[in-house]
């Protein structure tokens, strides 16, 4: 009884192990990066909105490049985004209160991608906080928007432009 007890606790381990290392082959992340424009005229302690322009994916060869196929990409989430400030190279985000990234397509809803709140950084670079959102939609559709609220808690006295890194994990299924 014991025996067989140890033999099929090994044979569960392996099955387990060798799933996770099946998983692993099959994942891979796919980076992009948006521009973001703050217009110096932007309200303080309102919220305004900034439409950047469409997102190219580029997704069908980076499934190729991992030997895939988006119809085999079974879960797509938000790894990480992180903001930096690309003009004025001096700025800091003192200026930013609040930020909130919201994902669309022409044929999805939108739905929010990351945000941070009481922003209270004296740096030129942030990483905002990433929802658990599927979003295998967007990133296997050829190109996708994105909408960003933004709350100043000071005056811009020149437009800003933020560069979004975007890094996305994917995982496919094996056929």
């Amino acid at each position: 009884m014991k025996s067989k007890l140890i033999a099929l606790t090994v044979c569960l381990s392996i099955f387990l192990t060798s799933c996770d290392a099946i998983d692993d082959l099959l994942t891979f992340n796919i980076s992009n990066e948006a521009s973001i424009k703050i217009k110096s005229t932007s309200p303080i302690n309102l919220p305004s909105e900034i439409i950047t322009p469409e997102v190219t994916t580029n997704s069908s060869s980076e499934f190729e490049n991992n030997k895939t196929k988006a119809n085999l990409v079974k879960d797509v989430k938000l790894r990480s985004l992180k903001l930096s400030i690309s003009d004025p190279t001096d700025k800091t985000f003192t200026f930013l209160k609040s930020i909130h990234l919201y994902i669309s397509t022409t044929d999805t809803n939108e739905i929010e991608l990351a945000y941070q709140d009481n922003i209270n950084v004296s740096t030129n670079e942030i990483d905002l906080i990433c929802t658990d959102k599927r979003l295998d939609q967007y990133i296997k559709a050829n190109s996708y928007k994105i909408r960003t609220k933004v709350t100043l808690k000071e005056t811009l006295t020149k437009d800003a432009t933020i560069k979004a890194d975007m890094k996305f994990r994917v995982t496919a299924d094996p056929f």
